[in-house]
């Protein structure tokens, strides 16, 4: 069994729309409009990527990374695009800026699910469900505990697309279905994921609460099967995740240069070997007329073009692979020696140095402590608004105000499944979309330690 490339970049949107047709736009364009123009994304300028709430406006946060990754996997796409389409691979209709519009779209929205505090705050939701708040979950069915007791920042992503954002329980941002599969990087579920039945046992990217949308995206692009609410990749997620991962391997980086936690020696050492030897010369004469602070600008470009034409080529080179579904690596694994090797030395650099330096760690800690105070106000008072509304306290009922109580109402929820695992995860839809200072002033707040911020 194969997939074909006609299905997989299906432009129909989920819910079954038609193909929607405007002047000047694929619909893969539009996925890319749709997704720039949310709340979510906005919210994203605003959150952790490396280095919670960074007073340094040169340091990146989730808006500029997510960019930046975009604008690669859009490079990165077309040229693979046109590799197809040079080869007869390609439908008619499908040109090679379809498939950059899609990887592009696809890599906008790969962190779009992420809480505050980045994986910090994944964490810190998962030790307060595991601990605290774990009563809330007993009337849950295994597999939607397991959501939340391992909350994934990957799967709140896919319920932001297809659920919590614009048409809230309708089909969400209602995306193309090619795109949708290109963002599913973990196409199982998290039950499976923690009994290590999956190919990752410590990431998923289907929550039980969309889990119907799941095999709809899946069902119209044609991924192949592999066991019980789980599917192969679609091949496009490769190019999403290595765009992600080139751009790790240099921006993390340079925001560590930026902090004086890293040299520019280190930085060097480890991306002078991707780039032509017949460039180093002229690169280092150029190099050694500028601050250490203004190198890493001149390098960056060399070294993303080594990386995109090495992820081109590999992708083309195993092709076939990925449409059998059979890659259980990472496109980066499949690149030239030396750019596999200069991506994972500086990922090994960064958690070494970087994710390790001090001033990160405080922080961190902290804001387990900020999710544990929101979590706690905010599952209080809804837990009395699911018993009873009429018996809430002032306090409860004030909280429920602050929130919407709206969103938690049986006439919206009961028609998607379980009342109170929807309710939880409307919490955490709340909470997850929080930005760092927001999160942070609320819990303050909720505390009696807040400013007034009129």
């Amino acid at each position: 069994m194969t997939m074909n490339w006609h299905q997989l970049l299906c432009a129909e949107r989920l819910g079954h729309r038609p193909v929607k047709d405007e002047e000047g736009r694929s619909p893969f364009h539009s996925d890319h409009d749709k997704i720039i123009f949310s709340g979510a994304f906005r919210r994203l300028a605003r959150k952790t990527q490396v280095h919670p709430l960074a007073t340094n406006d040169h340091i990146h946060n989730r808006m500029t990374h997510s960019l930046e990754v975009a604008c690669v996997g859009r490079t990165l796409g077309i040229r693979v695009g046109a590799a197809l389409k040079a080869a007869g691979d390609l439908p008619a209709h499908i040109v090679p800026t379809d498939i950059g519009d899609i990887v592009q779209a696809s890599c906008l929205a790969h962190d779009i699910g992420n809480p505050p505090f980045g994986h910090t705050g994944e964490e810190a939701i998962r030790n307060w469900f595991q601990k605290e708040g774990a009563f809330y979950l007993d009337t849950l069915t295994p597999g939607e505990q397991t959501d939340i007791r391992v909350f994934e920042g990957n799967a709140q992503g896919l319920r932001v697309l297809t659920t919590s954002e614009y048409y809230q329980y309708q089909e969400g941002m209602r995306l193309t279905y090619a795109t949708l599969a290109s963002s599913i990087k973990y196409p199982w579920c998290s039950e499976a994921t923690v009994s290590q039945q999956r190919p990752k046992h410590n990431k998923y990217g289907i929550f039980q609460a969309e889990l119907t949308y799941f095999h709809e995206i899946a069902h119209k692009t044609g991924l192949i099967q592999k066991g019980e609410d789980w599917y192969c990749r679609h091949p496009l997620v490769y190019l999403m995740e290595a765009a992600d991962d080139f751009c790790y391997g240099i921006i993390d980086l340079e925001d560590g240069l930026e902090m004086g936690i890293i040299s520019w020696d280190e930085i060097y050492g480890i991306l002078r070997n991707v780039i032509d030897p017949a460039q180093i010369a002229e690169l280092e004469k150029t190099l050694n007329k500028v601050s250490d602070g203004r190198k890493p600008a001149i390098l960056r470009g060399k070294a993303i073009d080594a990386f995109i034409n090495a992820g081109t080529q590999a992708f083309f080179n195993h092709q076939k692979d990925f449409l059998n579904g059979t890659v259980e690596s990472d496109l980066i694994s499949l690149c030239d020696k030396n750019v596999m090797e200069a991506v994972q030395a500086a990922k090994d650099l960064a958690k070494r140095k970087i994710f390790n330096h001090s001033k990160r760690v405080e922080l961190e800690i902290g804001a387990y402590a900020t999710i544990a105070t929101l979590l706690s106000t905010i599952c209080s008072a809804v837990d009395a608004f699911l018993r009873d509304p009429q018996q809430m306290t002032y306090k409860d009922s004030r909280v429920m105000s602050l929130i919407g109580d709206n969103n938690f109402h049986p006439q919206v929820l009961q028609k998607q499944g379980n009342y109170r695992y929807l309710a939880i995860m409307a919490v955490i839809d709340y909470i997850s979309g929080m930005t760092d200072n927001y999160a942070t002033n609320l819990a303050k707040q909720f505390n009696g330690m807040g400013e007034s911020r009129y």
